[in-house]
């Protein structure tokens, strides 16, 4: 593994570098696009924050690993978000490569171009209003929504995937050995990428492994809700998250190369500590539902990077979801309930 000097690139070996492409006001800092050889030509996995800055520093990154973004491909997402598939559509329209993504999150990203902003605004109202969320909390969206202050810009629209991405199958990327796995929880269609070669610098295990936002080094993925207005399917992402943790385990990758911070080895010994760690806090908020609570009032009792007071509005709604994922796997265990007649519904350890 090889710095290029202030270019923000690694040479990590074998025809495959990284490229620290920031996300503007975020705290991640970057996203860390790969690029990778093949006798076809360069593809990249991910492409990073729809941003000018962003875009020239790919660029730049791109330039020192000795490639032009008119030579790409073809692009792997391995899922939707806007910090892996923000700048997908400008590198299509610069090279003509191909968008892969899996189609669980091609469909989320259709249902986000077609259904009207509106609807979006008043589903989320409701939603929040179901989970327990206060009125002022809530307001905000009837008022945009009734006012018809959403205004769609096609500009910032998500690009739509030229093609699938479909797991357990080797891709047709000519001169690499390169399966896409399904590792559904961050989204219902992220993706991990497995380079079934041989590490080059010979560290013992299977290969090298693209991990998105799937298995980082030092934190954990947001774990929330992604669901259709027009199905009434009872998700429950936190339980898809941990089996599809469990199954990278078994891959046994010699190295991870995620989306953020850093690359790492042990693989395995990273998903046992994600494991316990999702089994720890599980068994804390089965603590905090001694007593009936709804999903705002977990969210707001829950650890969170900084006091419950000082969360902003829309972080409070992404903390809403992750305590409603969590609260699903505890109720799917038959570790928790909801108390019947409760209106908006609360939940209570069994």
């Amino acid at each position: 593994m090889t710095q290029v000097p202030g270019a923000g690139v690694t040479d990590h070996g074998g025809g495959v570098w990284s490229i620290a492409v920031p996300i503007p006001d975020n705290p991640l800092g970057h996203t860390l696009v790969h690029l990778l050889d093949t006798d076809r030509g360069p593809v990249l996995v991910d492409t990073g924050w729809d941003d000018p800055d962003s875009w020239d520093v790919l660029v730049a990154g791109l330039a020192a690993c000795g490639a032009d973004v008119a030579d790409m491909y073809g692009v792997l997402l391995t899922h939707h978000h806007p910090d892996h598939h923000g700048l997908s559509a400008r590198v299509r329209a610069a090279s003509g490569a191909w968008l892969a993504m899996h189609e669980a999150d091609a469909h989320v990203v259709r249902r986000t171009r077609e259904y009207p902003m509106e609807r979006w605004y008043g589903y989320m109202a409701d939603k929040l209003t179901a989970a327990g969320a206060p009125a002022a909390h809530v307001a905000p969206l009837l008022a945009a929504r009734d006012a018809g202050r959403t205004p769609r810009l096609a500009a910032h629209l998500p690009a739509l995937p030229d093609r699938p991405l479909p797991p357990g199958e080797l891709l047709d990327l000519p001169g690499r050995r390169l399966r896409a796995v399904w590792t559904p929880g961050h989204t219902p269609g992220h993706v991990c990428l497995h380079l079934e070669e041989a590490h080059p610098a010979r560290l013992p295990g299977r290969g090298r492994l693209f991990s998105g936002d799937h298995l980082l080094p030092g934190i954990t993925p947001h774990i929330g809700l992604y669901e259709d207005p027009d199905d009434s399917t009872v998700t429950d992402p936190l339980g898809d998250y941990l089996d599809s943790l469990e199954r990278v385990g078994r891959l046994g990758a010699a190295e991870v190369l995620p989306a953020h911070q850093h690359a790492f080895a042990h693989a395995p010994d990273r998903v046992r500590e994600l494991l316990a760690h999702h089994e720890a806090r599980l068994a804390g908020l089965r603590a905090l539902l001694a007593e009936p609570r709804t999903p705002w009032q977990l969210a707001e009792r829950m650890e969170w990077n900084r006091p419950w007071a000082d969360i902003p509005a829309g972080s409070r709604t992404i903390a809403v979801s992750e305590a409603e994922a969590h609260l699903r796997r505890l109720v799917k265990l038959g570790r928790a309930e909801a108390v019947p007649g409760s209106e908006p519904v609360a939940y209570v350890a069994v």
